[in-house]
């Protein structure tokens, strides 16, 4: 009984060095690079090779082709990368993650200790966040290697259990049930490259042959694609085809080379006879035989995907969230920020859409269009809770101080655009309703004025909506002069009301309180609005939101 408690308390804890290893890598990577990996995925993957190429190396980065394909299914939900850039990436991420096998097949894990202890030294003798940063990744680094040592420490006395032997000749026996067994494993790691790292320490120890060891490596590899696949079944469909992609290249590379195990295993007996660098050079073949075989064809499998999974109808008044995507906060801040922001954009295109109508309802006295809004103002509603608990939710991770300075500015956004909603609802709205059941009319100038406030205000959300897009700050700038105008204008128009009041105009009377309450409803989602610029200046961009003397200055070249 002793005997299978250090086997077991070994393994345990040597895959838990190995997987918190892996953990620490990849945030060290996010925290030094997540930022821009959108940007470099998006702009470098519009050629085939490139996209190979891009996804090999973010995926020997991060030591997982799983998280690479997480990312990758969280970018194309968001739009930011089609389909078909996906497809090389993917390709590309299926080499890289064979790097792992071979460092081990190098003995890498005998300098796993001095990585350690170099990376910890960095993180506790310095101060500096980016010199911290790579300390962490080289522990991580360091970690996940000596996790595989001391398990292929714990396995060495396996080598002389009848049960283990007699166990795994089984699984030798029947391949089916070790492709499955390998790939419900890879499944549970969540990260191939750890997979593999066993199977190798399994065929190091002669624990199993290489025959079995392609077998269990078929099924790491197509375990490796389950992750991204469930992780994309409440998302978008170009996420879906992204995720079901990885599976199919893995299920088509494993039925490709199944009918001939015995030459292939023969094929990797000849090139060395070093057991591990067989099982690692097996792992890379397949891999690389698969870009290989598929990456002319990725025009033609993006059609077959399109079939496989057509495009739904999506209803317009849905009021679940479209880009946000659970999965990824805690794997990648940074790109779930991007599609915080992707959803905002959405909000805001809503509350726009809120705000142009606003002013047909009146000319028309139309009850549908009125009905409309308060639908939409009802998934605006539906839509910032979901945003502001996701934004909560990222900034319980740990971030660098831009993200979160990012995640703040979107948060204050989601609330500014939560009002615009409310005084939609609460405030025009219930005026449309008071002059529809009255049957009132506004005068030729009153109308004519709320029209110049309008239009005032709609300028002005469709300049802001421009520097969210773009991330512009001079732009957000320029839109954060221009509302102290519509203030005065509020003011000239206000005045103006009151006047044909004392002359007697007769509808002007009759519509007084709906058209005064109307215009200040205007100029407070004007200031929401102005808001919302400030945060895009000062927190999503970091730059310095334009100053009072700037504003003054422009109001005063504006009167001139």
């Amino acid at each position: 009984m002793s005997f299978w408690i250090l086997v077991i308390c070994g393994l345990l804890g040597g895959m838990g060095l190995l997987l918190y290893g892996m953990h620490v890598l990849s945030e060290g990577l996010q925290k030094i690079a997540g930022h821009k990996l959108r940007n470099i995925l998006s702009s470098l993957t519009h050629r085939r090779l490139m996209g190979l190429s891009v996804g090999a190396a973010v995926t020997i980065l991060f030591q997982s082709s799983t998280a690479t394909t997480v990312i990758l299914v969280g970018l194309a939900s968001a739009g930011v990368i089609s389909l078909r850039q996906t497809l090389p990436v993917i390709l590309g991420a299926d080499i890289g993650t064979t790097v792992t096998a071979q460092l081990i097949a190098l003995k890498v894990t005998e300098i796993a200790l001095p990585i350690v202890g170099v990376g910890a030294t960095i993180i506790f003798f310095t101060k500096r966040d980016r010199y911290r940063r790579i300390g962490q990744v080289m522990l991580g680094f360091g970690l996940l290697f000596l996790g595989l040592k001391i398990m292929g420490e714990a396995m060495y006395p396996l080598r002389d259990e009848p049960f283990f032997l007699s166990l795994l000749a089984t699984l030798s026996n029947y391949p089916l049930l070790a492709m499955c067994a390998a790939a419900i494993f890879t499944f549970l790691l969540h990260s191939s490259a750890a997979a593999v790292g066993i199977i190798m320490l399994l065929a190091m120890q002669d624990l199993v042959t290489l025959t079995a060891a392609i077998y269990l490596l078929f099924g790491a590899n197509i375990g490796t694609s389950f992750t991204a696949v469930l992780s994309s079944l409440a998302s978008t469909r170009e996420a879906q085809r992204v995720a079901l992609a990885h599976l199919l290249f893995k299920v088509a590379g494993v039925l490709l080379f199944l009918p001939f195990i015995s030459q292939f295993a023969g094929l990797m007996t000849a090139i060395t006879g070093s057991v591990a660098n067989q099982v690692a050079n097996a792992h890379t073949f397949f891999n690389v035989t698969l870009a290989l075989a598929f990456l002319p064809f990725t025009n033609q499998f993006t059609n077959l995907l399109y079939r496989i999974l057509p495009d739904k109808e999506i209803c317009p008044l849905d009021r679940r969230p479209k880009y946000l995507d659970e999965s990824i906060v805690a794997s990648s801040p940074s790109l779930a920020l991007e599609l915080a922001k992707r959803e905002i954009i959405r909000i805001y295109d809503m509350v726009y859409y809120m705000t142009a109508n606003a002013n047909k309802i009146f000319e028309r006295n139309d009850r549908d269009l009125l009905e409309t809004v308060l639908e939409t103002e009802e998934k605006v509603d539906s839509l910032t809770h979901a945003t502001k608990s996701y934004l909560a939710n990222i900034l319980r991770q740990p971030l660098s101080r831009t993200e979160f300075q990012r995640c703040m500015g979107l948060a204050h956004i989601v609330t500014d655009l939560e009002h615009v909603g409310d005084i939609i609802e609460k405030n025009i709205a219930h005026l449309a309703e008071s002059k529809i059941y009255s049957g009132c009319d506004f005068s030729d100038e009153g109308w004519e004025e709320l029209n110049i406030m309008h239009q005032r205000v709609c300028n002005l959300m469709e300049k802001i909506h421009e520097a969210l897009v773009h991330n512009n700050a001079q732009l957000a700038n320029t839109a954060i002069r221009l509302q102290p105008k519509i203030v005065i204008i509020e003011r000239k128009l206000r005045q103006f009301h009151i006047h044909r009041l004392r002359i007697g105009v007769q509808k002007s009377e009759a519509t007084s309180s709906i058209h005064l309450d109307l215009i200040n409803a205007y100029l407070r989602i004007s200031e929401h609005v102005r808001n919302i610029a400030v945060a895009i200046a000062e927190e999503l961009v970091g730059h310095s939101p334009a100053t009072q003397e700037e504003t003054a200055a422009t109001l005063a070249d504006d009167k001139a």
